[in-house]
């Protein structure tokens, strides 16, 4: 019997010794050449975080760490535009701290974190030196080709013509995003563009700003990636997510006005005609009221498929009666039809970006699918993420741009990517480096 052990021991010995040690795994750049890497985009790949660009927000951005990790495959140097300023260039920077509602009830959440953010116009001076994060905040697809975007006499106009993130870098006046990203004559390059094409549409309600037509957005990005690949370069592009999924337009339950009397339930049924108007309230969980130009009374309960937008004053509905007895604005909502167009808008890009990117046999990553997929949760490094708002740890508290650990899991969705594509080994990232938001 105690020989039948020792060799038992033995065999799981000399099985032990054959496993391949981490040691021994040589990183590759497979079929790509990463010596020159560019990025181009938007405040997704400039790394802007917590309603601001700030200085560690860009080293944490899913571009330099993608640059890091290519530089252990021979990748070169990678120059950002760098924002010296933790405080932000421009004012809106926001922290976790605690403040007291309208009710006289102190919480923890988002509040302004202060400081001496540089301001316009230093905020717009130019850098003076070529770059390689060509990730521009506010940036939509057509605004990469667009002469005159970095023009700083373009921000003096209404509207404004330029931008002022871009008027940083920008080599000259007229010149465009594509132009100056070509100049730099890329090896390899990453390109995540679209986001915006739907999101300030969405965040404004659909009052604020319009969806990219399809021809324009196919367009802008058929330039693009014809380009970028003119020279021989490799690269990877990446799909958009379904905005709807963000904490911006998660986090306010469209069912959140809880009542807890009888009788605040019987004064907003009388209020409202005791159901003549499809408005019905009972004890616990109910529909905020909102408004709806198309209602005979210019206002309805919200639907479950509808959303409630992280930007409304949430004192408001504590203390002014806003969602019970006055309608929630349109611009702190976004309804069905709004929801349709802004879902069908984002397939049809999704689909010219990845039909792009099989006719040019570059990379491509379904950002979409994973963050659909991330609803349930997941677990990287035995650290639990979801899609929630502060607790999830992948959304800042803006609720649409990211922490630096979930700019790690982006990162390093690009990498099996390209892996995949390239026959490349670049390793991943441990995402648990990486800090997620600071809590006071």
């Amino acid at each position: 019997m105690k020989s039948r052990y020792i060799a038992y021991f033995l065999l799981l010995l000399v099985a032990v010794s054959c496993e391949p040690k981490l040691d021994d795994y040589t990183p590759s750049a497979g079929d790509a050449d990463f010596t020159k890497y560019i990025s181009l985009g938007n405040s997704l790949t400039a790394g802007y975080s917590n309603s601001a660009l700030y200085t560690s927000g860009q080293s944490y951005s899913y571009a330099n760490i993608l640059a890091k990790q290519f530089q252990l495959v021979g990748g070169g140097d990678f120059v950002l535009p760098v924002v010296s300023n933790e405080d932000g260039l421009l004012a809106g920077k926001m922290k976790l701290g605690i403040s007291t509602n309208c009710l006289g009830v102190a919480s923890l959440g988002p509040i302004p974190a202060g400081g001496t953010p540089t301001g316009y116009p230093a905020a717009a001076m130019p850098i003076g030196y070529p770059v390689n994060n060509f990730g521009v905040p506010g940036a939509k697809s057509y605004h990469l080709v667009a002469p005159g975007y970095g023009n700083p006499d373009g921000l003096l106009v209404a509207p404004p013509t330029a931008n002022p993130y871009f008027v940083r870098f920008a080599s000259a006046p007229n010149t465009t995003i594509l132009a100056d990203a070509m100049a730099a004559n890329a090896t390899f390059f990453s390109l995540w563009i679209g986001n915006n094409d739907v999101l300030g549409y969405s965040t404004s309600g659909g009052m604020g700003d319009i969806i990219t037509s399809q021809e324009m957005f196919t367009g802008a990005l058929t330039t693009l990636v014809t380009n970028l690949t003119s020279n021989g370069a490799k690269g990877v592009v990446a799909n958009i997510p379904d905005v709807t999924s963000v904490p911006f337009f998660t986090t306010i339950p469209y069912n959140g006005l809880v009542l807890t009397r009888q009788g605040q339930v019987d004064s907003l049924n009388i209020a409202y005609g005791s159901g003549a108007f499809g408005i019905n309230f009972a004890l616990g969980q109910n529909a905020f009221i909102i408004s709806d130009p198309t209602s005979p009374i210019q206002m309805r309960q919200i639907k479950s498929n509808e959303f409630i937008l992280l930007s409304l004053p949430q004192d408001s509905i504590r203390c002014k009666g806003w969602g019970s007895k006055k309608a929630i604005p349109g611009m702190y909502t976004l309804v069905e039809s709004e929801v349709n167009a802004v879902k069908s808008a984002t397939s049809a890009f999704n689909q010219t970006l990845k039909t792009l990117a099989e006719t040019n046999d570059l990379a491509f990553v379904d950002v979409n699918a994973f963050l659909t997929n991330s609803k349930t949760g997941l677990v990287y490094d035995g650290i639990k993420f979801s899609l929630s708002y502060v607790t999830g740890g992948i959304f800042s508290l803006d609720g649409v741009h990211l922490t630096p650990r979930g700019n790690a899991i982006v990162a390093n969705n690009f990498i099996e990517a390209i892996n995949l594509k390239y026959n490349a080994g670049i390793p991943t990232v441990n995402v648990g480096d990486y800090p997620g938001l600071v809590f006071p």
